[in-house]
């Protein structure tokens, strides 16, 4: 009797501590990503085949490494294809880690990179190649019919795209800081090209059957060249594909034959993604999410979709932005202990449930999992957006003079009356704006994740809004969107905003922004309309997502400006075609901030109970 009374008082007592999790209330109990006792354990000496030859549907060979547990009997399969090598050490002690758990381990190079046959040409053979070696698999004696795929970025793009064709082996995935939309999540982000990350990584490392060396180049004169169609050229390269991808800065039939964001309802399996607040692929990550919950082909793959997203940057489980092996970095934010989680045993947990049918707790939590950071902490939620939030409207204002961190731009709840309705500020796109830090990744000589932005807001062309001092905390958690009214002396220009946490001590940390380039005010991917010089216009510029608390102390930062550099191209301001342009003119911007044009961000503000206090 004793002992089913303390199983009711402790099931309660959970019931409590996760309700009030849900209704974003503190929890005595920490948020635990695992049970390390329900894992599977390693058991198994392993067996290891390399460069097992496979032939894909038209002849191609493709090379595989496999490790399985050296015993008899049939195991469930993960299998990882990559364009990074899949006989690197990391590779080899994370396959080593699951077939000795019971799992066989595939790494496979794709299509015409390291041992793998063919032409490599980005993302364009992945869902076909992807079918082929999963009905592969489905064949070998070795394997029991369940089949997982795992890995991040490119290796996730590669699970979506063969996820799409619906193997029957299929059956569960876990996909790492990715999203299948290639063209507004990957290569363009509304509008702008994503220019370091489309040259560095994707006109050079990328290139060719080995990883190349990129460290060596003189990146700024690299970055600087115009036009840039043939930057690549600037490093020794001559990119077919990123030439392809500059030269459709539309979204036309080109990306419609890569992208899969539009068939989210060929997909039949749960997936579990894993992102992070800096990642560049944040916010196609969270569409593709939303998505899958109302779109998926089975009842499995919408109740069964989950994601977490960390304080992280390209890459997981890290407490800070600082590249692993490296000395902090004083720019470096660190999010605490909680931040740090061993997101291969999350995996192995998902993949536990899913291909062991082992009873972990998988289905039973929600959907949603969050790190506020701010107050540094982990939170399960039922959806997203949340149900709860209130979208309140911060308005920009001025005396006229809100250029630079020194200017008295204000921020604040209240629509503007008095003082002045307009800023100004030139943009040369010969002087740049640079990027610190953001939702950067493989870039070279580009910092990414969390920064102090005060460098850049010492710039004339930078117009900074400040709020007053907190004295209550502010959760914002969810979606942000600028309204910006604007008038520029140019035929096409770009927008930026930054929201920034600025701490009591002027550390001044990006929690999120977003871009837009003015031709494509009307419709993303659709073709564009320049602009009349001097004409004020309203465009809308999505800031992605975030979780962040603005502490007491802290004050709520906005930034506009009208480049990012080199993480997004310059707009050279002329209206000529960007990919072949070279000629730039400076642009005189003017924001408005009056009563018939209220410039404001709406922040998600997730109201909070006393509990949370």
């Amino acid at each position: 009797m004793r002992r089913v009374l303390f199983s009711l008082i402790l099931a309660a007592a959970i019931s409590l501590g996760l309700w009030a999790a849900l209704q974003g209330q503190s929890s005595t109990a920490p948020l635990r990503h695992y049970d390390e006792n329900l894992l599977s354990k390693g058991a198994y000496r392993v067996k290891v085949e390399i460069d097992m030859r496979v032939p894909m549907r038209d002849g191609v060979a493709l090379s595989a490494d496999i490790y399985r547990p050296d015993a008899e009997g049939k195991f469930p399969a993960i299998l990882i294809r990559t364009p990074y090598n899949n006989n690197t050490e990391a590779a080899i002690v994370q396959s080593r880690f699951f077939a000795e758990r019971g799992y066989v381990m595939i790494q496979q190079d794709v299509r015409g990179k390291f041992d793998s046959d063919g032409q490599f040409y980005p993302q364009q053979n992945e869902a076909n190649d992807g079918y082929d070696m999963d009905e592969w698999i489905g064949k070998q004696p070795w394997f029991n019919g369940k089949l997982g795929t795992m890995g991040g970025s490119y290796v996730g793009y590669t699970q979506w795209a063969q996820a799409v064709r619906g193997s029957k082996y299929l059956v569960a995935m876990a996909p790492q800081v990715t999203t299948p939309d290639l063209y507004n999540n990957w290569y363009y982000t509304d509008g702008a090209l994503s220019y370091a990350f489309s040259l560095s990584w994707g006109a050079v490392s990328i290139d060719g059957h080995v990883a190349q060396t990129t460290a060596l180049y003189d990146w700024p004169k690299v970055y600087g060249h115009l036009p840039i169609a043939t930057s690549p050229d600037a490093a020794g390269h001559r990119s077919t594909h990123y030439r392809d991808w500059v030269a459709h800065p539309t979204r036309d039939s080109f990306w419609e034959g890569l992208n899969h964001d539009k068939e989210y309802d060929k997909v039949s399996v749960p997936m579990l993604n894993v992102e992070g607040w800096y990642d560049i692929f944040l916010r196609g990550a969270i569409q593709d999410d939303v998505a899958m919950r109302k779109q998926a082909r089975t009842d499995a793959a919408r109740t069964g979709k989950r994601i977490m997203i960390g304080p992280w940057v390209h890459g997981t489980g890290r407490r800070n932005n600082t590249p692993a092996g490296q000395a902090a970095d004083p720019n470096a934010t660190d999010f605490g202990p909680d931040a740090e989680v061993d997101i291969q045993r999350v995996t192995l947990r998902w993949f536990d449930y899913w291909l062991k049918g082992i009873n972990n707790g998988v289905l039973e939590e929600p959907p949603v999992k969050i790190f506020v950071m701010g107050e540094n902490k982990w939170r399960y939620e039922r959806e997203w957006p949340l149900a709860r939030t209130q979208y309140t409207k911060y308005y920009i204002s001025s005396k006229g003079k809100a250029n630079s961190l020194i200017g008295d731009g204000l921020l604040s709840t209240h629509p503007p009356s008095g003082g002045s309705d307009t800023d100004t500020f030139n943009y040369d796109p010969a002087d740049p704006v640079p990027t610190l830090g953001g939702n950067t990744c493989c870039a070279q000589q580009v910092p990414s994740g969390p920064w102090d932005q005060r460098s850049a807001e010492r710039r004339d062309d930078v117009l900074v809004f400040t709020s007053d001092e907190l004295t209550e905390p502010v959760e914002v958690t969810g979606p942000i969107t600028m309204k910006l009214f604007a008038a520029s002396s140019a035929r096409d220009t770009d927008w930026t905003a930054k929201l920034v946490d600025v701490a009591p001590n002027g550390f001044a940390r990006n929690v999120q922004d977003g871009i837009l380039r003015a031709r494509y005010r009307d419709a993303i991917g659709k073709q564009g309309t320049l602009l009349e010089p001097g004409k004020t216009y309203e465009y809308t510029i999505d800031m992605w997502a975030t979780s962040n608390t603005f502490l007491p102390g802290h004050r709520i930062r906005l930034e506009i400006s009208s480049s990012n550099f080199p993480r997004f191209d310059r707009n050279l301001n002329t209206g000529e075609e960007p990919a072949t342009a070279t000629r730039m003119v400076t642009a005189k911007q003017t924001i408005y901030h009056s009563s018939a044009y209220p410039s404001h961000v709406v922040l998600p503000v997730i109201p909070r109970s006393k509990a949370a206090n």
